[in-house]
């Protein structure tokens, strides 16, 4: 089979033990990002099969057209970015699933809140300027910590919370707040107390047509002038400029993000990266070794398991498997 890889920006997928799965299969991995058809066309024209990297690249309806070789796409996670009808149509194989757990976002995110709080992008510039010092930074211990979403990643960011020494306040769907109940963890009395009471609120929320823009302009505002607001979960969970305009008007005055409207990011004149109270990060949340190894090894599973003639984890199973 022909295999492309797309996005690998630092020629770390050949470095993974995973890859030997891959030896006797012709892989072109592509290591620069490109949205537009015409260069995917070329680019994918002998591809049989395609790994992708999360959201990162579209495969629209006018890309599989123009793909008559490719016989399955593979993926962890959701998938709002595939063209899943025209997959069907052309006859494509989409096969993927959720990665498996990882504590690597929620320890991105507690390694983004001591950053943030302790000054520490800032301390560092300072120090190197030869100026020591440049300011006081605030602890955790008695802090309140508010998690909007109770699924994987929130729970173990309330957990460090709660190891911490923070009060835990956690808002999710009625099914998240019995588990976090359960776990001993209060719910917060609403929506504006979370807030307004949060000196530190995560946002843990998959993204989809009911989250999008879940949060407003009049949520922020509600927030503490000292509060800090961290997102690594997607940047469409807050309505569009809303972030912005609120860290200007001072409530909240932190935030530290991971994610962006548009990934990667290219325009270095977005507010939030010239803002001196926001730490930014390039979605790392679970770009990390062991997690990666994890992730690619459930992919090319999945390309053996398709040439084989039993496909894994098919979101359309009615596209015929090959024949051995």
């Amino acid at each position: 089979m022909n295999i492309a890889i797309l996005d690998d920006e630092f020629d770390t997928v050949r470095t993974l033990d995973c890859y030997a799965q891959l030896a006797a299969h012709k892989v072109t991995i592509w290591r620069d990002h490109t949205k537009d058809t015409a260069a995917l066309a070329e680019r994918l024209q002998d591809a049989d099969a395609i790994v992708l990297l999360r959201e990162r690249t579209p495969i629209r309806a006018d890309l599989i057209a123009r793909l008559p070789k490719l016989k399955m796409l593979t993926l962890n996670g959701p998938y709002p970015h595939v063209d899943l009808a025209a997959c069907t149509a052309h006859g494509v194989l989409l096969c993927g699933g959720k990665p498996r757990p990882s504590s690597a976002t929620a320890e991105l995110t507690w390694g983004l809140i001591i950053s943030s709080l302790r000054q520490i992008p800032q301390q560092m510039a300072s120090l190197k300027r030869g100026t020591w010092q440049c300011g006081l930074g605030a602890g955790l211990r008695g802090r309140t910590l508010g998690v909007w979403g109770y699924g994987r990643i929130g729970q173990q960011v309330a957990g460090f919370g709660r190891a911490f020494g923070m009060r835990v306040l956690i808002w999710s769907r009625e099914s998240g707040l019995a588990s976090a109940r359960a776990d001993g963890y209060a719910a917060a009395p609403g929506r504006q107390a979370l807030f307004e009471e949060s000196d530190v609120l995560c946002l843990h929320v998959r993204l989809n047509a009911e989250t999008r823009g879940m949060v407003k302009a009049e949520d922020l505002a509600r927030m503490k002038p000292g509060a800090l607001i961290v997102n690594t979960s997607r940047a469409e969970l807050i309505e569009a400029g809303a972030l912005v305009a609120a860290l200007k008007a001072g409530r909240p005055g932190l935030a530290a993000v991971d994610v962006f409207d548009a990934e990667p990011v290219t325009d270095l004149n977005q507010p939030l990266l010239n803002m001196d109270n926001v730490v930014c990060t390039p979605h790392l949340g679970y770009v990390e070794r062991d997690q990666l190894e994890r992730y690619y090894a459930d992919q090319f599973a999945r390309v053996l398991a398709f040439e084989r003639g039993s496909p894994l984890d098919a979101a359309n199973p009615q596209v015929p498997a090959p024949r051995r």
